[in-house]
């Protein structure tokens, strides 16, 4: 992506993105599931409007973490980062690298997959973000397949998330508690 650079830690903008987006991803992954399961149980009409609107809000999540990923990926490539440690092994730099690609693989097509399955739906459903304004519809089939098809896929993307953040964190701790090299406290405010 971008040059490395004889900095110790990541820029401020960097650091504020990436929390931000982490946090509104986790945010959105839970409330998904909460929405799932609140559509699954309707039984009035006041509820199926909360269920809307809660849907809503979640598409309202999905572009904001779209357009902060565009961000991130934008300042990383016009900004250096922190080199890897010395003492890393070619493979961990290979996975390393992997991972941060993957990351920004999912950061971008996630929420796109989401537009995508929310355009399938008819315009009894129009896409409304913060609940008011409307987004235009993406130009995809409007048909049951197509709609369970990118539910599905969207869905799956989530579990590929979950999986990717659980080796990120994995990789952190390691760093901190094994290797002791300083990499999380790069993307740590507190500790810089």
């Amino acid at each position: 992506m971008s040059a490395t650079a004889d900095t110790k830690t990541y820029t401020a903008v960097a650091i504020t993105l990436h929390w931000l987006i982490a946090v509104l991803l986790i945010s959105l992954i839970l409330f998904g599931w909460w929405m799932e399961d609140q559509r699954e149980a309707i039984g009035s009409y006041e509820e199926f409007l909360a269920v809307k609107s809660a849907f809503n809000w979640h598409k309202t999540g999905g572009i904001l973490v779209l357009l902060l990923s565009l961000a991130r990926l934008g300042w990383r490539f016009t900004h250096p980062i922190p080199a890897l440690p010395e003492g890393m092994k070619s493979w961990e730099r290979v996975l390393a690298r992997i991972s941060h690609v993957s990351f920004y693989v999912i950061m971008i097509g996630l929420p796109i997959g989401g537009y995508m399955a929310a355009s399938a739906y008819g315009p009894e459903q129009p896409i409304l973000l913060f609940d008011s304004i409307a987004l235009p519809k993406l130009p995809v089939p409007q048909t049951e397949e197509f709609q369970a098809l990118s539910g599905s896929m969207h869905s799956a993307g989530a579990w590929a998330l979950i999986a990717l953040m659980a080796l990120h964190i994995a990789a952190a701790m390691k760093h901190e508690f094994v290797d002791n090299d300083g990499v999380l406290a790069r993307m740590m405010p507190i500790i810089r």
